[in-house]
């Protein structure tokens, strides 16, 4: 059974989810390698916290919306186009169908078949000529919503120690460990629905996390800044 992925809601999950955990355990690592004090590294966690899951999801919001209106347009100008010209419209699905290699009778009967009924017709349209899905063009307050949640999740994952009490390097340890689990748990996951092997796609998101931890921990602590 396929799954329905098309409404933008599951690639926005996934994405928001690895960003969350890629971005702030980059900003909580770099902020406590400069050995400020915890509280500087919590408010620097909270800030990409919430900041990055507002951004997020205003950007998936507006990308998908635009991407929704410009699909309706194209979906609107096709509607006009087969009211006014049918016959040309079905000379082109004709053409469409002989390109592919179908016999020019059958394109024929096929092209007048699918124009006989103008729903039908606007929807072979536009999957045929526009590369289009009118029944799937996108859900943007699911993905703007599966961004932001997934994001503050994410985000969230790294900042558990600060936000315990603990700091210093037992923190810094523990933030890592969360951050190491969380990667590999969501690489994992996204490997049922790629259908690439988990391991390999729980080590990827793995060694993003590390690597973006990693350097920006370095720079942080090259840098300093003096101690609270």
């Amino acid at each position: 059974m396929h799954r329905d992925v098309r409404g933008g809601g599951l690639r926005a999950a996934i994405f928001g989810i690895s960003d969350g955990l890629v971005s702030n355990v980059s900003l909580v690592l770099g902020t406590a390698g400069a050995h400020p004090g915890a509280g500087v590294v919590r408010l620097a966690g909270l800030a990409g916290l919430f900041g990055g899951s507002f951004s997020m999801a205003a950007g998936e919001y507006v990308s998908m919306r635009a991407q929704q209106e410009a699909y309706q347009r194209e979906l609107e100008v096709e509607r006009t186009e087969l009211r006014e010209r049918p016959e040309f419209e079905r000379r082109e699905l004709e053409r469409i169908y002989m390109d592919r290699g179908i016999s020019q009778d059958l394109a024929a009967s096929l092209a007048k078949a699918f124009m006989a009924n103008p729903e039908l017709a606007l929807d072979t349209h536009a999957r045929e000529e526009l590369g289009i899905d009118p029944h799937a063009l996108g859900k943007p307050l699911q993905s703007g919503l599966a961004s932001f949640l997934t994001f503050a999740v994410g985000a969230f994952l790294p900042l558990i120690p600060f936000l315990g009490g603990t700091s210093g390097t037992k923190a810094i340890i523990a933030s890592v460990i969360i951050t190491a689990i969380a990667a590999l748990g969501v690489g994992s996951t996204l490997s049922f629905f790629t259908r690439r092997s988990m391991l390999f796609s729980a080590v990827r998101s793995l060694a993003i996390c590390a690597i973006a931890g990693a350097i920006t921990f370095g720079i942080g602590t090259a840098i300093g800044v003096a101690s609270s």
